[in-house]
């Protein structure tokens, strides 16, 4: 039976690859002559909800499919932009469109292209997101959901996941990779570490009435083209470069609070009134996954100082291990903590 697209796209984090996704990647390999997956959180560094690089899902991916499937198989990169919805849709139609250039073979003939994913379920909204492409909406393959598979594969019930006889959860080659990935990579350790910080954080809350929503500040600090970072001395995100900040306390306003995490962190030099002179702009960033701690809300305070051929002079300290003002444009998003490249972006207006 002949095709009746020449694309099929389906965009998901597939963290990790399994036995529903497959099945989506199997719908779409049976509808369109190719098949265009994007990669979606690339670009990110490991952390517990996205462990593993865009590379390494590929892999995954690749690893279930024959190797005539994979001739049809593109998979690409597709980076997150939590605070432009406008922008992520842009960055799609963007890589599809390229990919449909690259790989139509039907010369004079429009490329019909359709989106394909799971349309009840919450992470199918963006099937609405792209009305110039047909959809194909399948269901739920199982009720499968990544999230409980992280849970265990991080946990002493790793074995148990990793069963490759009757696994409803995930194809014999992803349990294999699984296995290999935890046996020889130290980002597992890394990772299963951080997972057990963050369950001992969240166990000292458990006896609260409500599911707390903590309240944080970070510091945008420009001069000169460079940004003023912190890299973290522990978990979360121990050995990323992050913004200086941290919770507000009790009796404190927001904007002191910032600058007093910012002095604690990076030792800064900077007199005070200067300082909040130099407030370009303060933003409030809630993405509700945005920490793994639990729901926190930031406010981030962009200060762009005066140009000085000589920048002020930092030190790490409190939780920071060392301070540092980096080139904006060495910033690279796979080595910072949680969503702060993108408070950065959006604050700089480069989003």
């Amino acid at each position: 039976m002949q095709n009746r697209y020449d694309f099929a796209v389906f965009i998901g984090r597939f963290q990790p690859f399994h036995n529903g996704h497959l099945q989506v990647v199997r719908e779409g390999l049976a509808a369109a002559d190719k098949l265009i997956v994007l990669i979606g959180s690339a670009w990110q560094a490991r952390n517990p909800r996205n462990p593993w690089n865009h590379f390494e899902r590929e892999q995954m991916i690749r690893a279930c499919l024959s190797e005539t499937d994979n001739k049809r198989l593109i998979c690409l990169p597709l980076m997150d932009v939590p605070y432009n919805d406008d922008l992520w849709v842009r960055n799609v139609q963007a890589t599809v469109n390229g990919s449909v250039t690259a790989h139509h073979t039907k010369p004079h003939q429009p490329a019909s292209i359709a989106l394909i994913g799971h349309k009840k379920d919450q992470t199918g909204f963006y099937l609405n997101l792209f009305p110039q492409w047909k959809n194909i909406s399948v269901e739920n393959y199982a009720g499968i959901s990544a999230t409980p598979i992280r849970e265990q594969y991080f946990s002493p019930l790793i074995n148990e996941l990793l069963k490759t006889s009757n696994n409803e959860l995930l194809p014999s080659s992803i349990s294999k990779w699984l296995s290999d990935f935890a046996d020889s990579n130290e980002a597992y350790q890394q990772i299963a570490d951080e997972i057990g910080f963050v369950q001992k954080y969240k166990q000292a809350w458990e006896a609260a009435p409500y599911a707390p929503t903590f309240v944080t500040v970070d510091a945008v600090v420009i001069q000169s083209g460079h940004i003023l970072l912190v890299e973290r001395k522990a978990n979360p995100g121990k050995g990323l470069w992050a913004l200086p900040g941290g919770f507000v306390d009790q009796n404190e306003r927001l904007l002191d609070a910032c600058l007093r995490e910012l002095r604690e962190e990076t030792r800064l030099k900077v007199p005070g009134p200067v300082l909040k002179g130099s407030i370009k702009r303060q933003e409030v960033f809630d993405e509700p996954n945005r920490s793994a701690r639990g729901r926190t809300i930031t406010h981030a305070f962009h200060i762009d100082l005066e140009p000085n051929s000589a920048l002020p002079k930092v030190k790490g300290s409190d939780d920071a291990k060392y301070a540092r003002w980096i080139p904006l444009g060495d910033l690279k998003p796979e080595e910072m903590f949680e969503d702060h490249y993108f408070i950065i972006q959006e604050l700089l207006g480069t989003s």
